[in-house]
């Protein structure tokens, strides 16, 4: 396998820029996947998911996690094998060591919490005129795309601020948004256990507005889901900052998914039996509808936009800083400009890489602002889940082919079948006859030609300036803790 570095340069000396600073033992880890997994997707995409399904939302979530969690065990064994940042394309481009390949999964990855930051960004804007106003905004107003890319740029300065900073800010984000949805479920359950509930009986009902079976109906349900799990993948790209990541990684990593997994499900069910289907569907603001239902003369109704916008801006500024550690470690094995591996002397953080991963959601911003025809998160939220699904297809596939790459220190390691029937899974879930929204195929289109032109872009540079092939493993990883 190979990587590339410039002629007369060797792995030893390659190694110039400063290293990511070590942060996050088990306790910030385990806020930092619950917090975006708990983020845009329970706050905005639950009414999407109950339109796909009807009242049984609580089941594609269930799903979701389900399949998640045996994508989870693969990434287990690798990031203990190889505790670095980059993630999945790390794995992909130890696994087969094709340039390209590896390019595109890498940029995959990085579109997918691109088009998740994109997401919170919107829904952000949304809860922020809700919460000044009493009312939701109309979707083509002006407002909406000046508050996003405001916010946009906030959240590209606290990720300059340094992982200490951003992490700090996401352990108080989570407890918000922890404390909205407990608020949330206090309410809706106290309401449904008065016998208030007008629509408990349709917990149980499968009921697609667009005549779909119940199997397609949920199965594009689920895949509209999967946007909630961008959770751990974004973990496994922090694992240069994390104190001990071979031995936190497993129990932190299952441990997450399976809080986040019960919260998901009770708000689900939550959500269908005290609002009708159709109006969570149409609803930018799922949970503000369910309070203001629940209990319209208590102070939570006017708090919930609030919290709601404290919990989407955890998930961009996680989604961010994830993409930016992402084409920081990839640069800095080679696969991208060595400019993208710059480390600020002073922050300590990847400079080049943030400023880049901001401009590309400004574009994908203005992109879908541009054409407000249906639901923008439900558009952005189920494109992220579609290239999420893609990678954890080939990361299920990878920790098979890796299995002949043996390492010195022990790991996490998953059994062979779980792998497979992940692989599987979630390579079906990305297939078009699932019922998924044919515009979601057009957005990661747009975005992964982009990735290919700049693929190219990189690969002329790279010839024109004298760069040249050194076998990858000759480039020395951190030091395992």
């Amino acid at each position: 396998m190979t990587a590339s570095t410039s002629a007369g340069e060797t792995g030893q000396n390659a190694e110039k820029q400063p290293e990511l600073k070590r942060v996050l033992g088990w306790k910030l880890l385990l806020l930092f996947i619950i917090g975006d997994i708990l983020g845009t997707g329970v706050y905005a995409l639950t009414g999407q998911v109950a339109g796909e399904v009807g009242g049984a939302a609580w089941v594609p979530f269930l799903i979701a996690f389900t399949v998640a969690t045996l994508t989870a065990f693969s990434y287990l064994e690798l990031v203990t094998k190889y505790p670095q940042a980059a993630g999945a394309a790390l794995y992909v481009h130890k696994a087969f060591g094709i340039h390209f390949i590896t390019f595109i999964v890498l940029f995959t990855v990085m579109c997918s919490g691109i088009t998740s930051a994109t997401t919170a960004s919107r829904a952000f804007a949304v809860n922020m005129l809700t919460a000044f106003t009493g009312d939701s905004p109309d979707a083509t107003n002006p407002a909406l795309f000046a508050i996003a890319i405001g916010f946009l740029l906030l959240v590209m300065f606290v990720n300059f601020r340094g992982v200490a900073e951003g992490v700090g800010t996401n352990v108080v984000l989570t407890l918000v948004e922890l404390t909205g949805l407990l608020l949330v479920l206090f309410i809706g359950y106290w309401f449904i256990v008065g016998g208030n509930a007008d629509h408990w009986d349709s917990v149980v009902a499968f009921d697609s507005p667009d005549d779909k079976n119940a199997f397609i109906a949920v199965t594009a349900a689920t895949s509209l889901a999967f946007f909630a799990l961008v959770g751990f993948e974004d973990s496994v790209n922090m694992a240069e900052e994390c104190k001990d990541p071979v031995r936190i990684f497993p129990k932190v990593m299952l441990s997450g998914l399976g809080i986040t997994a019960v919260v998901y499900v009770l708000i689900a069910i939550c959500a269908v039996a005290i609002v009708p289907v159709g109006v969570l569907a149409e609803s930018e603001t799922p949970l503000v509808d369910v309070v203001q239902t629940a209990a319209p003369d208590f102070p939570m109704s006017d708090l919930l936009p609030w919290i709601s916008m404290f919990a989407v801006a955890n998930t961009a500024l996680i989604n961010m800083m994830m993409a930016s550690r992402l084409l920081y470690g990839m640069a800095k094995q080679g696969v991208l400009p060595k400019f993208l591996a710059y480390v600020h002397p002073g922050r300590r953080t990847p400079f080049a890489a943030i400023i880049f991963t901001t401009v590309v959601a400004l574009c994908l911003l203005a992109y879908v602002s541009a054409d407000p025809k249906g639901s923008i998160v439900g558009l952005l939220g189920g494109t992220t889940a579609l290239l999420l699904l893609a990678v954890f297809t080939v990361v299920n596939i990878a920790v098979l082919v890796l299995r002949r790459d043996k390492v010195e220190h022990k790991h996490f390691r998953t059994y062979t079948p779980i792998a497979v029937v992940g692989a599987v899974t979630c390579g079906y879930l990305t297939l078009p006859f699932t019922g998924r929204d044919p515009e979601q195929y057009v957005v990661a289109g747009w975005l992964l030609l982009f990735g290919v032109i700049l693929w190219g872009l990189t690969y002329w540079w790279n010839k024109r300036t004298g760069v040249v092939e050194v076998a990858y493993d000759d480039i020395p990883p951190h030091e395992i803790p």
